[in-house]
């Protein structure tokens, strides 16, 4: 692995890249006035973040990872409250998922986390000690609700849309007012998860329209003005976003200012990198809402991966051969991914509420070569994505069961030490500044036929500080010496000018000879390592 290492200095990560030159850092840059921290990895500073900007988690699996043996540590490497080591890092805000019922009748968990009503108060007991306030996730299902899956609990499956809708009033009611008697700090409560095409509870629109209401009036009559209610969708890369607020806005019959209108503050999204499209569609959806509907936006789960390495055994949502190349696989790129999201809502202005990371403590609970005793800690505590005992609610669980499919995804390694990409909601606020580190060399490989030209990239791509190579600016690049917005070096010899170089020799070998050049030299349908060849 090529190492490169410069330090930048106190200097933000933008005030650098416009100064960087030829000969190093210019004046301009060190008298930067916002000084960024020294640490080991580069998060250029978001702008226009404000002071209580939520800075969120969700790490509803965290009861049956502990009751499977997972312990988690400080920076210090001693051993500690989970949601104490990420308050320290600069988290105000947890996300918590609720679901009603996701036990069989004999009491065996369906798994991730056997989240019901009473767990997610223990949590959210915990998250408040730590200082942090909760964002209550209802799927209003007994197990995981998303798009394509909005199955209604196992006690609404004889009951109508409206019978529905009053029974999902009593429980939201219920449960966030027992939570708040408790001691609970909530600060947001969402009426389902991942409501793409606003279906719920095994409803879909006008007829769900009641239920979206009820669970908002439930939360209004709880809670007052206390807390925020938020909608939640997904795949904000089809732009259907302003259609779902419209009619949400208008209600279920159509037509604006006749009572049946959803009274709800945020309008959510998750975005993942891997398949949400580019960061600045999803800033343009939310701010159309925003404007449009006055509504206030966050992105309710984000995450990216540290490592293509396994675990637990079990077969990760994110590996080789299903890997993105928007940011590397590590630290750093996992870093500057949730920066970006950060930067992203932040773009949209004092409308733009937050960001929380989708399960950053979801870690094995054995290790990947003893998948058997694993499996045993899976069933008994529900510490994997789902148990066996789920199949008598979901088909998938029933065929897919097993461990987490997201350990390469978590904000710790897989010994419970916290990645130095957890202080990535600290490090925003400041910009952090880290060794410039060469990570990687993309060895990209051409297969030629005899006779053929050959054309070789202009450039080979590296991975520098996490982001991978690509041509942002053009001043810089000119000078041949980074890339702005990546930080990646310039391959520069590598232009073809070597194999340039070789065609001129050869042609002039042969004209010395007393013979005529014929043409390009020749290589016989073998690969050649782009960067390899001299």
């Amino acid at each position: 692995m090529a190492k490169l290492r410069s330090r930048l200095g106190a200097v933000t990560a933008t005030a650098a890249i416009s100064a960087l030159t030829v000969g190093g850092l210019s004046s301009a840059a060190l008298a930067a006035v916002d000084e960024p921290v020294d640490a080991g990895i580069t998060v250029p500073k978001v702008d226009g973040l404000a002071d209580d900007f939520m800075n969120g988690v969700d790490a509803s699996s965290i009861l049956s990872l502990e009751e499977s043996g997972v312990t988690f540590k400080d920076f210090e490497g001693n051993e500690a409250d989970v949601f104490d080591v990420m308050a320290d890092a600069g988290v105000n805000y947890s996300r918590i998922r609720v679901w009603n019922d996701p036990f069989t009748a004999e009491g065996e968990g369906y798994g991730g986390g056997n989240v019901d009503a009473e767990r997610a108060t223990e949590i959210g007991l915990r998250s408040t000690e730590g200082g942090m306030k909760v964002f209550l996730d209802f799927h209003y299902s007994d197990f995981w609700a998303h798009p394509g899956q909005q199955q209604e609990p196992k006690a609404w499956s004889e009951m109508s849309a409206a019978e529905k809708a009053d029974a999902l009033y009593d429980y939201t009611y219920e449960t966030v007012s027992d939570m708040k008697n408790a001691g609970v700090d909530i600060g947001m409560v969402q009426i389902g998860n991942e409501t793409t095409n606003l279906e719920a509870a095994g409803e879909s629109w006008p007829a769900s329209g009641a239920l979206f209401k009820a669970g908002a009036d439930a939360v209004r009559d709880a809670l007052g003005d206390d807390a925020k209610v938020a909608i939640h969708f997904t795949n904000p890369e089809r732009g259907t976003y302003m259609g779902y607020a419209e009619k949400l806005d208008k209600g279920p019959d159509g037509n604006a200012n006749t009572g049946d209108e959803i009274d709800y503050d945020v309008f959510a999204s998750s975005y993942y990198a891997y398949w949400h499209g580019t960061l600045t569609n999803l800033t343009s959806q939310l701010s159309n809402v925003a404007t449009t509907y006055d509504k206030d936006v966050i992105v309710a789960e984000t995450s990216w991966n540290y490592t293509l390495e396994d675990g637990d055994g079990h077969e990760n949502t994110i590996r080789k051969s299903t890997q993105s190349d928007k940011y590397s696989s590590s630290v750093q790129g996992q870093a500057l991914a949730v920066r970006d999201v950060i930067d992203a809502v932040a773009k949209v202005g004092d409308a733009g509420l937050g960001v929380f990371y989708w399960e950053p403590a979801w870690l094995p609970v054995g290790t990947a070569d003893d998948v058997e005793s694993n499996k045993l800690l899976w069933e008994e505590f529900g510490s994997g994505w789902a148990s066996s005992y789920a199949g008598e609610y979901s088909t998938d669980a029933g065929k897919n069961y097993g461990g987490s499919a997201w350990d390469n995804q978590a904000m710790f390694d897989f010994e419970g030490n916290p990645l130095e990409s957890l202080r990535v909601f600290d490090y925003v606020k400041t910009g952090s500044v880290a060794p410039r580190e060469l990570d990687s060399i993309q060895q990209p490989a051409i297969t030629v036929t005899e006779g053929d030209a050959i054309t070789l990239p202009r450039l080979r791509g590296g991975v520098l500080h996490g982001r991978h190579h690509g041509n942002r600016d053009r001043d810089l690049e000119r000078q041949g010496l980074v890339d702005r917005r990546t930080w990646c070096l310039r391959d520069q010899w590598h232009d073809g000018e070597r194999l340039r170089h070789r065609r001129d020799d050869y042609r002039a070998r042969r004209l010395r000879r007393g013979r005529e050049p014929r043409g390009q030299p020749r290589l016989r349908g073998r690969q050649v390592p782009v960067g390899d060849h001299g």
